[in-house]
């Protein structure tokens, strides 16, 4: 048997295995999970986008973990209680609104990686453009954990008022 052959038939049974046996790595459910995973990524940033702290909440298991770079007061890891506090108080410092867009998305498992940047009006009046790299993980249609990272001087100097 040629060496391409049985390659194409090892990687045949392994997949024809591993949708037989629920794997969810390999297989046919894989595409609709990454594709779920992609769209509530796109819905949890759509609400924070329009304010919508109810659809955070709900889109944020129990269990949920926030980290974010730097030394800001809201720096590190927190849990869900501090997140949707902390995610009220910032979206309330942009009156009208602080509207996020997806620049690239890439899924893969259980996790998304967005590549992102932000555009608001502060209450100060200073403007707000800020670029995100964020990478999320997914369970069960919840994120359960959420990594953050920024421009940590700009977020500083207009969130916090320090230089």
């Amino acid at each position: 048997m040629n060496i391409r052959w049985l390659g194409l038939l090892t990687c045949s049974i392994s997949l024809l295995a591993a949708t037989q046996m629920g794997c969810a790595h390999i297989g046919p459910d894989r595409d609709a999970r990454l594709a779920e995973n992609r769209r509530i990524v796109r819905e949890l940033f759509d609400a924070l986008s329009r304010s919508d702290v109810e659809t955070v909440d709900r889109l944020y298991a129990d269990d949920f973990e926030i980290w974010t770079a730097g030394t800001m007061p809201f720096s590190g890891r927190h849990d869900k209680a501090y997140a949707i506090g902390a995610t009220h108080m910032i979206l309330g410092a942009f009156p009208q609104g602080l509207a996020f867009t997806i620049d690239a998305m890439t899924a893969e498992g259980d996790r998304v990686a967005i590549e992102a940047h932000s555009d608001g009006a502060h209450v100060s009046g200073a403007q707000y453009h800020n670029e995100y790299h964020f990478l999320l993980r997914i369970r069960d249609g919840q994120v359960v954990e959420f990594k953050e990272y920024m421009d940590t001087a700009l977020a500083t100097k207009v969130l916090v008022g320090s230089p």
